[in-house]
């Protein structure tokens, strides 16, 4: 049994059988019908109305679902019916417990009138923990006050395919990116008081084709060295509170279900000693939707066997269907007994147990979109957008002759739902309020232009506006009046891409996985007609996936005269891709994910081995149009003077040391990525691999020295028997502007060692960027077998020259 306190072993002894099952479930109030939950409508048929609310927390209650996030509410208002409410559950219960009360916040608090920040993949782009730590904690404190107790965010799943709809959600396809980007954002949402919960454990966006809830193949090894790290570096060095299971099977075993991952794991291999809770319906599912269950009693049964503490977001299997197994002789009450001793513990952290929970007064005001709030979304947008071609239009305020008029036109360039991720309010929930106003400021991108060119040092221009076509359907008759602008003005800027939303309604996000790469509907016939005029034309991507743009890119035919990449990126977003577009800001974002070459190439990671790219053996292509970490600037960076330690101890560390040079004519900060290889190792291994990156802001001409202090573990991987290790032998280490950023990369006619020639070779591409020569470092002495206790993280200093 978990290791509680004296006030809450005493408390579970009083405790009857219905008494332990409701501290042990949620209840969702005021759904109204609206969907934003898989199967939520079949799911909820049964459930009481919120106007018997007492009459469910007759035996107190476990968690209070949402009771900000499922409809438009006023914040105030609600703050008050809920100090109300958990008043009254302390006076009429027996026991005095109040509710947990939790909440969606993986793009800020998913609350009317509160802040969209960047999505996920946006944090990825930008690669700055320090700045997503202080959004988490911004987050975390607008909940604080609002009576609020765990998010459910952040999402540490892995990008294995980007047909995936919820690829958006994720941040990125290195689980040392994930990792260190997703702890940070853990520390910051609970150094506010709030328990963040990691999603989803384990393996949910390696399924199949990248379909939602498909199985997953992963064999024990990729789960253990890609899909299981991130979680491992929020669980033991961000001390995270709560997790959430995976949907999906692991080689048919669904994960609510299996005691190896949720205890084995989890909890034994990685140490975790908080709550797990389940996804929406999960428990459910292992009957309705994966068969492993014959009735809600049994699906309870698996569940907390294999150490799902939480049913969310109802007691749909956990109360009665457990209940009659249990008082029947079918199920040992003792699993029910750990789970609520873990669930008691939790809100004894919280407070919840505390004489005074509640006792205060609730809000009567309460800024959720504050400067703070602000400033802070408006600078992860701008550190996450990525630049992916430019011929030398941007930036505008470098042209000769400032541009007297512009056209910016698409579907997305004037729209605030296409500025904001699938767990926005905006779009999560408000879509199913069209009326309903938005409750916050949120200038589109046209709006954006408004005040960028006086920010830029430029004129204002005139600026006119066309829709050209919507995100979806095939619908060209807006095309002409594009046309027309972009004939009219100077240059275009042209903003497509994709719209988020849940279940069908959008082309990404839960449930919208795509089997296209190509952008969604006529939107690339759009570009291509306003291409066709001649005159210059800057592509804006606001996207919650990399598509496969190689028209645009690097297509024979004309092209945009830039691209610049952005994933979903909040509220700051219209306004920070006006200042990339004018010069006002210097974009660094780098790509968190591979740009697809093709559809047919998926999935697709850059860590993969020799044999997963593009070879004799093969006559597809999968090198993708642009690498992780690829990334363009308006100034230029040079690298020099590596040294790198010639040998590291298997257990030990080692440093590499890099000095960055800003050689262009304006201030820019770049994102140094350290790289190694194993050159010869037990098991395939990745050509190339990220280990630690940081970034480092320079005015022109300025210089920095880098150093990085590399534990060997970077270099640990799952071995022939199943452990994870430090093998001894030679790696590689250098210094790249992008994973492919290497002189010493596998050419294709030599993949096989000239056994195989293909008649259809793929074709050798130059990506731009720079990369110091590669060291060797050779790791010495015995297999040393890594556990929790070894250090995972790079840490970095930078100092000025």
């Amino acid at each position: 049994m978990p290791e509680v306190s004296e006030r809450v072993a005493a408390l579970h002894a009083q405790m009857t059988l219905e008494e332990k099952l409701a501290q042990i479930v949620g209840y969702w109030l005021d759904q109204g019908g609206k969907v934003v939950a898989p199967m939520q409508g079949e799911m909820a048929a049964g459930q009481k109305g919120s106007g018997e609310v007492a009459e469910v927390t007759r035996n107190g209650l476990g968690h209070f679902t949402r009771v900000y996030g499922t409809r438009p509410v006023e914040p105030t208002e609600r703050a008050a019916w809920l100090w109300n409410e958990q008043r009254r559950v302390k006076r009429e219960t027996r026991l005095g417990i109040p509710a947990l009360v939790h909440e969606e916040c993986l793009t800020g608090l998913a609350a009317w009138k509160a802040a969209t920040f960047p999505t996920p993949l946006a944090w990825g782009a930008a690669f700055d923990p320090e700045l997503v730590h202080e959004m988490g904690e911004a987050i975390g404190d607008s909940m604080r006050r609002l009576g609020i107790h765990q998010g459910l965010a952040p999402v540490l799943d892995v990008v294995r395919d980007p047909r995936w709809g919820r690829v958006e959600e994720c941040i990125g396809e290195d689980p040392y990116l994930v990792g260190t980007v997703g702890t940070a954002y853990v520390r910051g949402l609970q150094a506010a008081g709030v328990h963040a919960t990691l999603k989803h454990f384990v393996g949910y966006s390696a399924s199949k084709s990248g379909r939602n809830h498909a199985p997953v193949s992963a064999g024990p090894r990729e789960v253990a060295d890609v899909l299981l790290p991130p979680f491992e570096m929020a669980i033991v060095d961000g001390g995270v509170k709560s997790v959430m299971n995976s949907y999906s099977d692991v080689d048919g075993v669904p994960m609510a279900s299996s005691v190896e991952y949720l205890t084995d794991v989890l909890r034994g291999q990685l140490g975790f000693d908080g709550v797990v809770v389940a996804d929406y319906f999960a428990v459910a599912f292992l009957e309705v939707m994966q068969a492993v269950a014959q009735d809600r009693g049994e699906a309870a049964a698996l569940a907390l066997e294999a150490g799902i503490d939480i049913e969310l977001p109802t007691g749909d299997a956990y109360l009665e269907p457990l209940a009659e197994r249990i008082r029947s002789g079918q199920f040992d009450e003792a699993y029910v007994d750990r789970a609520v001793l873990r669930a008691l513990r939790q809100k004894e952290e919280l407070g919840l147990l505390d004489a005074d929970a509640f006792e205060d007064e609730p809000p009567t005001e309460i800024d959720l979109d504050s400067p703070r709030h602000q400033q802070i979304a408006r600078r992860l947008a701008e550190e996450s957008l990525v630049l992916v071609a430019n011929d030398g239009v941007l930036p505008l305020n470098r042209w000769d002759a400032a541009p007297r008029r512009i056209a910016v036109v698409g579907p997305n360039a004037h729209r605030v739902e296409a500025l904001q991720g699938c767990y926005s309010f905006a779009n999560h929930v408000l879509g199913q309020y069209p009326d309903h106003e938005i409750g916050f400021a949120i200038p589109t991108v046209l709006e954006g232009f408004g005040d960028a060119f006086e920010r830029a040092g430029l004129p204002a221009p005139e600026i006119a506006f066309a829709e050209g076509c919507t995100v979806e359907g095939t619908d060209t008759s807006g095309f002409q009046e594009a046309v027309d602008a972009a004939n009219a003005a100077d240059v275009t800027v042209v903003v497509v891409g994709d719209q988020a939303g849940l279940f069908g309604r959008g082309t990404v996000g839960e449930g919208n996985d795509c089997e296209s790469l190509d952008l969604p509907g006529a939107q690339r016939e759009l570009v291509e007609a306003l291409v066709a005029t001649g005159k210059p034309v800057v592509m804006v991507l606001i996207t919650g996936r990399p598509y496969a743009i190689g028209w645009a890119l690097d297509g024979a035919d004309r092209r945009p005269a830039a691209v610049l990449q952005a994933f979903f990126p909040g509220e700051g977003g219209g306004l920070a891709i006006a200042d990339v577009v004018t010069g006002a800001v210097n974009p660094s974002g780098r790509m968190p994910v591979s740009m697809p070459r093709s559809t047919g190439a998926q999935p697709f990671s850059y860590l993969h081995p020799i044999l997963g790219g593009p070879s004799d053996v093969t006559a597809t292509d999968s090198t993708p149009l642009r690498p992780f970490g690829f990334g363009l600037s308006y100034t230029s960076f040079r690298y020099s003077d590596l040294t790198v330690d010639g040998e590291v101890a298997s257990d030990g560390t080692f440093a590499a040391a890099v000095t960055v040079t800003n050689t262009g004519a304006v201030a820019g900060s770049e994102t140094v990525q350290l790289y190694g290889h194993d050159v010869v190792a037990s098991v395939a291994r990745p050509v190339v691999q990220l280990l630690g990156y940081t970034r480092v802001p320079l005015e022109p001409g300025a210089s920095a020295r880098v150093t990085f202090t590399v534990p060997a573990t970077r270099f640990a991987f799952t071995g022939r028997k199943m452990d994870k290790i430090v093998e001894p032998g030679d790696v590689e280490v250098w210094v790249g502007s992008h994973a492919t950023a290497s002189s010493a990369d596998v050419a294709v006619d030599e993949s096989t060692g000239g056994a195989i020639v293909s008649e259809k070779r793929a074709e050798k591409r130059e990506i731009p960027g720079t990369a110091t020569p590669r060291s060797i470092v050779r790791v010495t002495g015995g297999v040393h077998r890594v556990t929790t206790a070894d250090p995972r993280l790079v840490q970095v200093e930078v100092s000025a020259l």
